[in-house]
């Protein structure tokens, strides 16, 4: 209760710096009309949901053996020994490229498991690793307890002569930074730029990129790679594929071009790699011919290109195509995960007018191959329908659920919340968490949020503060996520300093943590309105918890409208030690000088300390190295 009345009083102190009264004394539920979440009561929400009508359909597709997962499930349910070898052995005696791929992606969570089933079977006739693989052998073994196996795997990568990929680079690297393991940070970069520098030295590749992106893909391209000789392997030919990643089409060109070759032939490894490639919107057609064409060949697309490929289409919005891919992979050997499935149905429904029929179509291929539906695809289905305001459909889902023994949860009610709120529906949305308590459900800190956010989206921002009381009143305490929509809540309502005031206090009274993306914002948005005072107070909030300096908004201020005192009092600031760094002191001389002031950048610099004047990028950019001496 003490937070709660701390939460009025900050609420309060918004109010009077924004000038604009807000009532804490009625109840929410005076404003809302009844609305209850049990069977059948949504159908009075909506007068035109039955244009759309749901299908399960009930025919079973033509799906293929499921030994991949015999092989996870044995793998998963046993000790490595020579007996778990011989069964493997027996259970699949030839080892694909897409197998082996897909039995590691499901042994992700086993580092060990993994490596030494990599190992045992790199090691058997007629298998051999491809750089595709080892980059994900890399991303698997790539913790603190583990990176013995991760130095010893590069090692061996090397010694075959495969490479690190820049992608794969950096996500491990991020990972390590991650988990502070400095030391292996600093190797893993010598490795990386010791193996650029060696790829540097490989003409070969190079010279070939070069030729296939002078000009248009002719005949004169196709001479000029043949008078080169090439030695085609698959290597090689990853090597360059991924070259010509930023040209697409050129880079199918060039796998047409190595097809025709005598004494080649592509596989599934380069068929993997170039589709990879070829996953974008301006290549679309190309892709799907080349999918086409593989599965034509006889190959099949590995997991860990379907996932790079299906986020990749979910990222750039092409629905249909992320679909459409699922689709194809259900229909294979390698079948996509219930993660996935719950993963592509919450991106159909994230659009603006999610697509019904593509939610349709990604339940019946997962129902299609004998699965029954999890909770989460449930929360796939329900989140698409309630997103659509199609909310007689959204219970049909519900009632599914039930029957199949899932209780709604805080998942499902604050997907309806936000369907609500998106359709304006802000009353019932508000109802909806007291049916919520009364059903034994208690709304969290999620679904507060959902429904504050709502209220704002909509221009209510004072109903959306009344409900942040309601929610303290009820023991759920704020958090980052909670403050950050507030924050902007306020902004759009154009109240910086109501935003500032009730950020400091929510900090100072509550110890709330505000996130880094918050700070920034806010301090952007105080700047524009010259409150360089109140930015600057935030950014001490910022230093005291441990976020980075957030210097470059507050260069371009200060040295377009502040005083050399006002950059002074900065770098004070600015410092976690006596000093910053030299190139703090650079970046606002240099600011100060492309606004045209030059009087008062020398007056900065002559404040600066001793050994900043003598910094020698500091003193070139003033003129000569003599400037630092005579300002002195």
């Amino acid at each position: 209760m003490n937070r709660a009345r701390t939460i009025l009083k900050c609420l309060r102190l918004y109010s009077s710096v924004c000038s604009n009264q807000l009532s804490t004394t009625r109840s929410l539920s005076t404003q809302v009309t009844h609305f209850s979440f049990s069977p059948f009561s949504l159908r009075a929400l909506s007068n035109h949901s039955h244009n759309t009508t749901y299908r399960f359909n009930t025919h079973q597709k033509l799906y293929f053996s499921s030994k991949p997962n015999s092989i996870v499930e044995l793998l998963s349910t046993n000790e490595w020994s020579a007996e778990l070898e011989n069964d493997l052995e027996s259970l699949n005696p030839s080892w694909t490229h897409e197998t082996v791929i897909y039995v590691l992606k499901k042994l992700d969570k086993d580092p060990q498991k993994a490596w030494d089933f990599f190992n045992w079977v790199s090691e058997r006739n007629g298998f051999r690793p491809s750089s595709l693989l080892y980059s994900l052998v890399l991303r698997i073994v790539v913790s603190k307890d583990s990176m013995k196996k991760f130095w010893i795997t590069i090692k061996k990568m090397k010694e075959e002569g495969f490479y690190i990929d820049e992608e794969t680079y950096l996500t491990i690297m991020g990972i390590c930074k991650k988990e502070k393991m400095a030391n292996d940070v600093a190797a893993l970069k010598h490795f990386y730029d010791r193996m650029i520098d060696e790829n540097a030295k490989d003409n070969v590749v190079k010279d070939v990129v070069r030729i296939i992106l002078e000009r248009e893909w002719n005949k004169e391209v196709e001479k000029k790679l043949v008078g080169m000789r090439i030695v085609l392997t698959d290597n090689f030919v990853i090597r360059v594929l991924k070259e010509l990643r930023s040209y697409p089409v050129k880079a199918l060109r060039f796998f047409q071009w190595v097809d025709r070759r005598e004494g080649y032939q592509h596989n599934t490894v380069t068929y993997n790699a170039l589709v990879r490639v070829l996953g974008r919107d301006d290549s679309i057609g190309e892709f799907w011919s080349v999918v086409d064409e593989m599965k034509n060949a006889g190959y099949e697309m590995d997991i860990d290109t379907y996932i790079k490929i299906s986020r990749q289409f979910q990222k750039i919005k092409l629905m249909e195509d992320a679909v459409r891919l699922y689709e194809f992979m259900m229909d294979g050997p390698f079948k996509p995960s219930v993660q996935d499935c719950y993963i592509l149905l919450r991106s159909v429904a994230a659009s603006d007018n999610p697509d019904l029929d593509l939610v349709s179509r990604v339940v019946d291929g997962y129902k299609a191959t004998g699965n029954s539906l999890s909770k989460s695809v449930y929360d796939g289905m329900h989140r698409s329908f309630t997103s659509a305001g199609k909310f007689d459909e959204a219970e049909k889902i519900v009632k599914a659920m039930r029957d199949a023994g899932y209780e709604p949860d805080n998942i499902t009610y604050s997907q309806l919340v936000f369907g609500l709120c998106k359709s304006k529906r802000l009353e019932e949305a508000c109802k909806v968490l007291d049916e919520m308590e009364a059903g034994g459900c208690i709304p969290d800190i999620k679904t507060w949020t959902i429904l504050i956010q709502g209220h704002f989206a909509a221009n209510q921002v004072d109903k959306g503060l009344l409900c942040l009381v309601k929610m303290t009143e009820k023991n759920t305490d704020p958090d980052a996520d909670l403050l950050d929509v507030l924050v902007k809540g306020f902004l759009s309502q154009r109240k910086m300093d109501g935003a500032y005031t009730f950020l400091v206090e929510m900090v100072n009274k509550l110890r709330l943590v505000p996130w880094q993306a918050t700070y920034k914002l806010l301090i952007e948005k105080l700047l524009q309105v010259r409150k360089l005072e109140e930015a600057t107070d935030l950014l001490r909030l910022m230093k005291k918890h441990n976020y980075p300096p957030f210097p470059e908004p507050f260069d371009q201020y200060i040295s377009k409208f502040g005083t050399v005192e006002d950059a002074v009092n900065f770098f004070k600031v600015l410092s976690v030690k006596e000093y910053p760094s030299s190139v703090a002191y650079l970046r606002m001389l240099d600011s100060f000088l492309r606004e045209g002031r030059d009087s008062e950048a020398r007056d900065l610099l002559f404040k600066c300390p001793h050994h900043i004047r003598k910094d020698h990028k500091i003193s070139k950019l003033f003129g000569s190295a003599k400037t630092g001496d005579k300002t002195a």
